[in-house]
């Protein structure tokens, strides 16, 4: 929460659907920012005005029924998504939000608060391109997303995913033949998967708690549960889990078991602060988690080797607390390009 807030309104949080330190928080004259209220603007009545900063621009678009601005709002956002440079995303507007979530950690100026946070192994799943079958297609969805990239520093992106189109070895090749789904689309899944949700949450437990002992800990987990043979461990698969919804605990005693873990956990920390304070109940033997301290620590993995949705057999391990090192060296990279605005 911004320093700057007068009143300390948490006293601890679960992130879930990434960090707040992902992708860039822009002033509101970005040039973005600036592109996406002028296709608004062009979509309503008030197209007339040309100047931005007229402030009988707010004048004009309250004088409008709300169907009309939300229409053009909806509208704009539909544009910006194949790209993934979404429209309506947070302002620093030196109110709510006074400056750069990752600004604030590194100056060890925040409010400190025990953390749970975690990612899932395949986030980009649902967001990369499907169809990419070309090298080309790999560099024109960075270059589209991230136009401040030097060329030098998408030489290293590229090598840092090796193209399988070109190295048999890389781990990106596509093996599972399905129809629909082209030979860059592994590749690039990973690739956004660990720029826009698993980097920025590792930072995050990293930054929080890198400034002194007293700082609380962050509780990291890893969502690894196979849903389907396309997505995989997908974006969000662990909600239903977490809250154990009926859904998932009875389709197999497998699935039970990760669910009961997780919602042990969060219950734990949601009513001590701590995911393995609670040890009452049917999970209570589940292992003990510890957070991290000094900008390190273990992960909780959890539902690792588990396929049973996506047709297979394994059952895989409920939870295990792992120094788990998965994408260390990719978000070396990823951490670095995002320090810089994304305009």
């Amino acid at each position: 929460m911004d320093i700057n807030q007068p009143k300390r309104l948490f006293h601890k949080a679960i992130m879930d659907s990434g960090a707040h330190t992902a992708r860039a928080v822009h002033p509101p004259s970005a040039e973005l920012n600036e592109q996406h209220f002028r296709e608004l603007l062009d979509l309503t009545p008030c197209a007339h005005h040309k100047n931005l900063l007229d402030p009988e621009i707010l004048t004009c678009l309250r004088r409008l029924p709300s169907e009309t601005v939300d229409k053009a709002g909806k509208a704009v956002f539909a544009r910006s998504e194949p790209s993934n440079r979404w429209a309506w995303q947070p302002v620093m507007d030196s109110d709510v939000i006074s400056r750069r979530p990752l600004d604030a950690w590194k100056s060890g100026r925040f409010n400190r608060v025990p953390i749970l946070t975690g990612s899932a192994h395949n986030e980009g799943a649902y967001y990369a391109p499907k169809a990419a079958d070309k090298p080309e297609d790999f560099a024109r969805f960075f270059r589209t997303l991230l136009p401040h990239l030097t060329d030098a520093e998408m030489a290293e992106l590229e090598a840092l995913y090796p193209d399988p189109a070109s190295d048999p070895a890389s781990p990106y090749v596509e093996t599972r033949g399905i129809d629909g789904v082209g030979s860059q689309y592994r590749r690039l899944e990973a690739a956004y998967g660990q720029y826009a949700y698993t980097c920025p949450v590792r930072q995050t437990a990293t930054w929080a708690t890198a400034h002194s002992a007293s700082d609380p800990p962050v509780f990291l987990y890893h969502w690894a549960l196979n849903k389907t043979a396309l997505l995989g461990a997908n974006h969000g698969d662990q909600m239903r889990y977490q809250t154990y919804n009926k859904e998932v605990r009875e389709l197999s005693r497998a699935q039970d078991e990760v669910a009961g873990h997780f919602h042990a956990y969060c219950t734990s920390f949601v009513t001590r602060g701590d995911p393995s304070a609670v040890v009452r109940g049917r999970f209570a033997g589940r292992p003990a988690w510890t957070g991290w301290k000094g900008g390190k620590g273990l992960t909780m993995v959890l539902g690792e080797g588990n396929d049973e949705r996506a047709g297979g057999s394994g059952l895989g391990v409920a939870s295990q607390l792992v120094d788990y090192r998965w994408g260390e060296e990719q978000c070396e990279f990823w951490w670095r390009v995002s320090s810089k605005f994304e305009d």
